[in-house]
């Protein structure tokens, strides 16, 4: 029988439980959510769960909506076997990201996750701008992240020194870890990484290997996967986010593969996932440069003068416009499904007199 606190419910919650803990409802975890549809794990195994309709119909955006690794107040019925999930706790940490397509909302991507292992593989997928957009993701939500490059054996030792130099040279500080599922070289130092007790979670690119590398920390073919197409990548398999407890007793969420990444009210993602550059912009000579075209920027003499890199200065100013236009789309939108419903409001109260 595991203990709340070998899930993660350390004294950050515990301090949360007098706000929403009610007479007759315990506490679990979101161990999995799929279309709508929630699984609860508690001290002793996992249960299909509901909202409360009182709760649904109170949430007023989709991120208030249980995620995966959330955790939540509930209650059961039918001999314990189905639950109602009543209340989200806060989130200490999260990882969320624009809704794909045209639609400007946040799609949440998992709650209260302590390292989130940025996955890339190293023969077709190695990109160290989209890694930028994970790494702000990251930053964003408080979660530690961590570089992991997969499919070492697809490519030369010197082709592997060669990604490694251009994550380096790109200032990234996040800890990289590299490594192989079929040959099994690096799988050690990975699994050293995990602590009981702590969640972690899988992000990236559809084919990747993150199901794979989920199989061999279990020890079985737990999870789907397919045979790799012909350009020696993965086909992805993953439809839901799960989480689950390894043996050693940390948690990990493998998620789908993500086709967008859009960013959406990072600001404070972005300067954390680009500190260079905001120590470089303490240097320019107006406090509201914005590294364009102003004259005296600091940052755009480091490109000049070759202490920055073309490609990181791009990313920067790349990541910060989307950042700012989506959050004033998003602002703009939640004005008008404000005032909306405070017209619906109105339209009711006066078919009551």
């Amino acid at each position: 029988m595991m203990k709340l606190s070998d899930m993660g419910f350390d004294q950050w919650f515990q301090s949360q439980v007098s706000d929403l803990r009610q007479e007759g409802r315990d506490i679990a975890r979101i161990s999995a959510v799929d279309r709508g549809s929630f699984l609860i794990r508690n001290q002793t195994r996992e249960i299909p769960a509901e909202l409360a309709g009182r709760f649904y119909f109170q949430v007023e955006s989709s991120i208030d909506l249980p995620c995966i690794g959330d955790w939540v107040t509930v209650q059961y019925h039918n001999n314990d076997t189905a639950a109602i999930i009543h209340e989200v706790f806060p989130r200490k940490t999260l990882l969320r990201r624009k809704s794909a397509g045209e639609k400007v909302d946040f799609q949440m991507i998992a709650a209260n996750i302590d390292v989130a292992f940025i996955v890339q593989s190293c023969h077709f997928d190695f990109n160290v701008r989209r890694m930028d957009r994970y790494l702000v993701m990251a930053a964003d939500g408080g979660v530690e992240p961590i570089v992991v490059l997969t499919k070492t054996d697809l490519i030369t030792p010197e082709e592997l020194e060669q990604k490694l130099a251009a994550i380096k040279s790109s200032d990234i500080t996040a800890g990289v870890l590299a490594l192989s599922n079929i040959t099994g070289i690096g799988f050690d130092e990975f699994q050293q990484v995990l602590v009981s007790g702590r969640t972690y979670c899988l992000l990236g690119s559809s084919g990747v290997g993150k199901t794979t590398l989920l199989n061999r920390l279990i020890g079985q073919d737990s999870f789907d996967t397919k045979a790799v197409s012909g350009t020696g990548e993965g086909i992805h398999t993953t439809a839901r986010r799960q989480l689950v407890v390894l043996n050693q007793g940390s948690m990990l969420i493998d998620t789908p593969g993500m086709r967008e990444l859009g960013l959406l009210g990072v600001s404070e993602g972005v300067n954390q996932g680009f500190e260079d550059i905001v120590q470089l912009s303490l240097h320019c000579r107006y406090p509201d440069c914005g590294h364009t075209q102003e004259p005296g920027c600091a940052v755009r003499d480091a490109v000049t003068g070759g202490s920055l890199t073309e490609d990181r200065y791009s990313s920067y100013i790349k990541l910060k416009k989307e950042s700012e236009y989506h959050e004033l789309s998003y602002l703009d939108k939640r004005k008008k499904d404000r005032a909306f419903g405070h017209f619906i409001k109105s339209v009711k109260k006066q078919m009551k007199v």
